[in-house]
């Protein structure tokens, strides 16, 4: 994966540095007859997250692939070259998916538009056992829906909590929740030798975005091989793009981080491992090369399987067949 061209992305928007909770009180009001009425929809900043491509993707009859080709940019979410998407903008920085009369996908629509003036930020504490999900205040010049005068006769003062059911934004948490866990968790990990494998930046980015490319790998002849799926389960995520998209999250739990979240064939994986056995060594031999890391403890002789990775895919083969004897 070479590096993100970032030309076309939308500006950069501004939020108050304040964490807010859902018994936070605002008043806001947007409607038609507001000055600033799509102003936002002008000045687009949009991050998708896994459930908008889906309802989005759906709503315009496309495949995740040609949506993420039309309607998306990419960005670069850390450091470690992990990829996401904006909404694509034009060249005045509209959003491309809105009309004169307004966002043509109102009922499909990010929850960033539908948050807005707010935004959900997730939080993963140091000593922490669980994330935290709060809130914070987007401050944009063009918008006027916090004053007085643009407020309806039925705008009332109402929590975060409330504002959240008002804009249907419930259900989009639901299905990123799992997607928001996954970026703390990845990000809380602490620092690696090396940096993730242009193969792992691919698989994550497949299996939350591009889902229809992640069913095909699924439903690959090499991903059966290894992985014990019933038939029911695989027609399940074969027709329901939500249960594929929660699928992904087991799968990237398991190949980021470890975690036993699918069942693997027993043969199947011990087969593999021994045959990518001098892979790994190879590649591990060229990371302590870079790094210049001159303690014992680092000599590929002494680590052996532990460093390669294949230890755990052996573990899970030998527990795998005692189950099914």
């Amino acid at each position: 994966m070479g590096k993100t061209d970032v030309s076309h992305l939308p500006y950069e928007s501004s939020f108050v540095p304040e964490i807010l909770t859902e018994d936070h009180k605002i008043k806001f009001a947007c409607h038609p007859g507001v000055s600033c009425f799509n102003a936002c929809c002008k000045q687009a900043d949009v991050m998708l997250a896994p459930y908008d491509v889906i309802r989005l993707k759906q709503k315009l009859e496309l495949t995740s692939e040609q949506f993420l080709k039309d309607y998306t940019v990419p960005w670069e979410m850390d450091g470690d070259g992990v990829i996401g998407v904006k909404l694509k903008t034009n060249e005045d920085k509209h959003c491309l998916l809105m009309t004169e009369k307004g966002c043509s996908v109102y009922k499909d629509r990010p929850a960033a538009c539908r948050y807005y003036p707010f935004g959900l930020m997730g939080v993963k504490h140091t000593e922490a056992k669980a994330d935290e999900q709060n809130y914070f205040r987007i401050e944009e010049e063009h918008c006027k829906g916090h004053e007085q005068e643009n407020f309806l006769p039925d705008t009332k003062e109402i929590t975060l909590g409330e504002y959240r059911k008002t804009q249907g934004v419930e259900e989009f948490d639901k299905f990123n929740l799992d997607w928001i866990r996954l970026m703390l968790k990845k990000k809380s990990a602490g620092p690696a030798v090396g940096t993730p494998s242009v193969e792992s930046l691919q698989v994550l980015f497949m299996a939350t975005y591009d889902l229809d490319r992640f069913k095909r790998f699924v439903f690959s002849p090499n991903f059966q091989s290894v992985y014990l799926l019933d038939k029911d389960f695989l027609d399940t995520i074969q027709k329901d793009d939500l249960a594929l998209l929660e699928f992904g999250y087991r799968f990237l739990r398991q190949v980021l981080f470890g975690e036993k979240t699918i069942d693997l064939k027993a043969d199947a994986v011990a087969k593999r491992a021994e045959e990518r056995k001098g892979y790994w060594k190879a590649r591990h031999d060229a990371e302590m090369e870079y790094a210049n890391l001159n303690d014992p403890r680092y000599d590929p002789e002494v680590m052996g399987d532990e460093v390669m990775g294949d230890n755990k895919l052996t573990e899970q083969a030998e527990a795998a067949k005692k189950k099914s004897k």
